[in-house]
């Protein structure tokens, strides 16, 4: 009797050592699996970034806040509510990240805008040495060679060539911003993936060419796109 509950006891150790290992192994893969699981999701967060609508986001972004440390950089009396209202526009262009699955907060500065930018520096730099050259000159002739060279585009020119165009997040009726055009220009855009167009006028400044609000963004869009990449931009008044 003695033996036979000996061996019952060293059974009954044996069962209790294998279900623990049975346990550990579980609780082994149950971890191994949640583990794996972060990098998968890191993944789907990557793939997102890399989406047409993060690009975008990303995108208008960058343009937003570019605009306002330039407001910040070369202050004047409404560079305060300016800057108000674009960081309303981040916040607002941040939470569509979060919805669309983006990296909240990244930031792309256009590339083409900053081409845009250098060009329209040298574009400047010229007109501003034939209207030095027209005034030295003298008399009408001098004068209307600087004038001329002075415009920076006439109506119905093509403007902007090459620039991808993308909207601010802000609100109202349709219209536009731009770094390169007074307030009151109007602009005709044209989205060449689906030939839509709208035509609006420029009512704030931007820190890209031509820069779409909300409304007029939605009238040439593709679904579920924040950015045009083929566009023709034209100065029409």
């Amino acid at each position: 009797m003695s033996r036979r509950r000996t061996v019952g006891t060293k059974k009954k150790i044996a069962l209790l050592v294998g279900a623990a290992t049975v346990a550990g192994g579980g609780a082994f893969v149950m971890a191994n699996a949640s583990n794996a699981a972060q990098p998968t999701q890191q993944a789907r967060t990557k793939a997102a970034q890399d989406s047409g609508v993060c690009q975008g986001l990303a995108t208008a972004l960058g343009n937003n806040q570019r605009f306002i440390e330039g407001q910040r950089a070369n202050p004047d009396a409404q560079s305060a509510a300016r800057i108000e209202n674009r960081e309303a526009v981040v916040a607002e262009i941040e939470r569509k990240q979060a919805a669309s699955g983006c990296a909240v907060g990244e930031s792309a500065q256009d590339s083409q805008a900053a081409q845009d930018a250098a060009q329209d520096a040298g574009q400047a730099a010229g007109r501003d040495a034939r209207q030095d050259a027209g005034e030295q000159a003298g008399g009408p002739a001098g004068d209307r060679a600087g004038a001329g060279a002075g415009e920076a585009a006439r109506a119905g020119e093509q403007v902007c060539a090459g620039s991808t165009v993308t909207l601010s997040g802000e609100g109202g009726a349709p219209a536009a911003s731009s770094n390169q055009f007074p307030v009151g220009t109007r602009l005709k855009v044209t989205n060449l993936d689906n030939g839509r167009s709208t035509t609006v006028e420029v009512n704030s400044v931007s820190g890209s060419c031509a820069l779409l609000n909300n409304a007029a963004f939605e009238q040439v869009r593709e679904e579920g796109k924040f950015l045009i990449r083929r566009a023709l931009i034209e100065k029409v008044g």
